[in-house]
Order: structure tokens, then C-alpha cells, then sequence
């Protein structure tokens, strides 16, 4: 399995390109502003096709580039975040962010043409949004809305990066769990909950369901900052561990 990432985008949001070696079908997972080109070289890069764009909730951060990115592709992010992607900078609380965004991205926020609802059925058992990628979605509330993390297992290959700005994730030689946790949990840390729709009691419940459900040894993918574990997260993070006093 190919995975890979890039964190050059506006408030250092990590975009992911998953894929599996066979099909050459590629899950680019959230599409901060600054992405669009990367993703797109890399894609070239890596002789691989676009199938999906997944969006692990609908901050602005995450997701200002998703059209430019996506065209025609599909667009999944969950439903109760789904309206956040009509205006994204005021759903977040960032009206005055504009600039910002526009400098690292698109001119003007451009809502994608594709924009689907995760389908029901992914909240249950896995599914592929794209051939060769199964995978399994949990809600976890509390960040915003909608914001859920997504199990899938594989084999990071160890191939060269094609460029400086592609990064492996943990080339271990082995079959890996791994959980896409967008902005839920960080590597010593957790996503905020004072922003629009942010709640901290959600946050807290979601945070205590997930030490509980996903295994020690499942590496964590994070919306911001480097990878981590379950392992390392319940043993030494001070969010965590608030959440199950």
C-alpha cells in the first residue's frame, strides 16, 4: 500500500494519498490550501488515478483545495459536516482568514461537484471508496459535528520518495493497522472545541470510546502534526488521560 503525505498547506493541515499497488486507485484524504499541486504531481509522479477525495471533517483547513483537487470525483465527508462545506471560512470561524487561504490555495471558495454523504454502511463494516482501500468509519463528535476517524490496515512500501515533499509513513516491513484521526487526536494532543460546533463533552465521550475500541498498536494518522500510536497516545497524553478520569 502507498501512503503518503504532505503538510506544506495553510495551518500545516496533512493531506494523505492512500493507494493500493494493484489497482493504482488513489484516496486522497482532506485537501488543505496548498495541496492541490502537490497531490496532483505526486499522482503523476506515482503513476496513479484519482478514485475519491475524503474529507475527515469540514474545517476550512482541511478541505479549502477540494475542488480543484477532485473535479468530477466523488467527495465523501460525513453528514452532519456536510454543511459546513457550502461556506467553510464562516462554519469555522475564520471569516477573516480569507487571505490566507487564498494565498496558499484557491482564489475563492469553490464548493466541490461532487459531493457525497459517507455512504450509511461504512459506519458498520468496511467498505472501499476506492477499489483495494477497505475501510471502517467511527463518529467522533466533538471537534465539529461530524468528525469521524477511519480504520484501515496495510503495508507501508518502502519506496524512494519521487521528491523532498513526499513523506513515507513508517515503512515497517509489515502489515499495520492504521486510524486517519483528522483533527480528533494529535500526537500529544486533541482537535479544539471552541470553534463553531465544537463540544467538549462530545470531544470527551468520542476520546473515551476510542481508547476503549481501537487496539494499542493501530498507528494514528493525525489531521496536524506527526504520526503517533494508540499506545503512545493513552500512555502519555494529558488529553487522554483527563478523558478516562
Amino acid at each position: 500500500m502507498i501512503i503518503l503525505r504532505y503538510n506544506r498547506t495553510f495551518l500545516e493541515a496533512n493531506s494523505y494519498i492512500l493507494a493500493d499497488e494493484n489497482t493504482r486507485s488513489a484516496l486522497v484524504v482532506d485537501t488543505g490550501a496548498g495541496s492541490r499541486y502537490w497531490i496532483k504531481d505526486t499522482l503523476a509522479a506515482q503513476n496513479l488515478h484519482l478514485g475519491a477525495v475524503l474529507l475527515t471533517h469540514g474545517h476550512a483547513d482541511h478541505v479549502w483545495d477540494v475542488s480543484a483537487v477532485a473535479g468530477a470525483a466523488p467527495v465523501y465527508i460525513s453528514a452532519p459536516d456536510r454543511y459546513r462545506l457550502t461556506d467553510p471560512l464562516a462554519t469555522t470561524g475564520m471569516e477573516n482568514s480569507h487571505l490566507g487561504f487564498t494565498r496558499m490555495g484557491i482564489d475563492q471558495w469553490q464548493e466541490p461537484e461532487n459531493l457525497q454523504n459517507l455512504p450509511d454502511e461504512i459506519f458498520s463494516t468496511t467498505v472501499e471508496l476506492v477499489p483495494g482501500i477497505p475501510m471502517r468509519a467511527v463518529p467522533a463528535p466533538g471537534h465539529t459535528e461530524g468528525s469521524a476517524v477511519f480504520l484501515f490496515a496495510g503495508q507501508s512500501r518502502g519506496e524512494n520518495p519521487a521528491s523532498p515533499e513526499m513523506e513515507n509513513i513508517l515503512v515497517t516491513g509489515r502489515e499495520e493497522k492504521f486510524l486517519l484521526s483528522g483533527d480528533v487526536i494529535f500526537n500529544n494532543g486533541i482537535g479544539r472545541t471552541d470553534l463553531p460546533g465544537g463540544d467538549g463533552y462530545a470531544m470527551a465521550a468520542s476520546l473515551r470510546f476510542l481508547v476503549q475500541a481501537i487496539k494499542p498498536e493501530t498507528l494514528i494518522l493525525p489531521g496536524h502534526g506527526d504520526t503517533t500510536s494508540m499506545f503512545h497516545e493513552v500512555r502519555h497524553s494529558q488529553f487522554l488521560q483527563a478523558a478516562m478520569s
